[in-house]
């Protein structure tokens, strides 16, 4: 080896190094905000990898994409954004992958007079509930599936000037656990997650009550790290990733089943 290859080896080792280490940014619906932390923990034990994760309402995670925010990956609590971003060929069509079916609880602090047990979506009803928190229907999947379900029971016009709109559904979550809300129509992820899991109770929305809430993340092409960007997909499909997921109240696309056992 000639005296500028033994200079030039390590050199190239670094480098590659360090593109192996490069951090993957992935942007995810906030309804993941408890999950996802875990998740990319786990991997970058694993493999090394650094992940950076921002969260958001997924509509405005899709405008942010569209207007050239550097994520990697999109993680969508609706698969129609990413459908959209690809049509737009702002997304890679062929990583495009449904990780998880999201659910919609009522959830109230463990001080509440309410009985959801009994009550189910009419405690809403109640004299005592003042303000009931849902996430903006405009761009956060679950404000849409929130509104549906108050339209499916026909109460939305008789509880809708009753409602305070979170910018997502982790504020949704976050109004009701501070006490801003009585009541709030939140991700069942929310309701599990250490922070919210024993400060209060929950009702699960049947799931007939609104759309599917079919989630799917997918791989951006103005990514410049496409392979690791799919191979952090590929390890969401792992048995491991799939128990993080169930633990925290998500449904695996093939058992989309009514009935949740936390």
């Amino acid at each position: 080896m000639s005296a500028m290859n033994k200079l030039l080896a390590p050199l190239l080792l670094l480098a590659a190094s360090f593109a192996t280490a490069q951090q993957l940014t992935i942007a995810a619906a906030a309804d993941m905000s408890a999950a996802l932390p875990q998740l990319a923990d786990t991997y970058t034990k694993k493999t090394g990898q650094p992940v950076k994760l921002s969260f958001g309402a997924s509509g405005n995670l899709t405008n942010q994409i569209r207007n050239g925010a550097p994520f990697d990956v999109f993680f969508s609590a609706d698969e129609q954004y990413p459908e959209q971003l690809i049509a737009e060929d702002l997304a890679q069509k062929e990583t495009l992958y449904r990780y998880a079916v999201g659910r919609v609880v009522l959830w109230v602090p463990n001080d509440s007079v309410l009985d959801l047990t009994r009550q189910g979506i009419n405690a809403l009803l109640d004299p005592s509930v003042k303000k009931i928190s849902i996430a903006n229907p405009a761009t956060a999947p679950y404000g849409r599936a929130a509104e549906a379900a108050l339209r499916h029971f026909k109460i939305y016009d008789r509880i809708s000037a009753r409602l305070v709109v979170g910018e997502n559904i982790a504020q949704a979550a976050q109004f009701v656990e501070s006490g801003n809300a009585q009541v709030g129509l939140i991700a069942l992820s929310h309701a599990l997650a250490p922070a919210m899991k024993d400060k209060g109770r929950y009702w699960v929305v049947p799931l007939d009550a609104y759309p599917t809430l079919n989630q799917a993340a997918v791989v951006l092409s103005k990514s410049k790290q496409q392979e690791a960007s799919r191979r952090f997909l590929d390890f969401l499909r792992s048995p491991e990733a799939s128990a993080l997921l169930t633990g925290y109240g998500f449904s695996l696309p093939a058992k989309q089943a009514d009935h949740v056992t936390p």
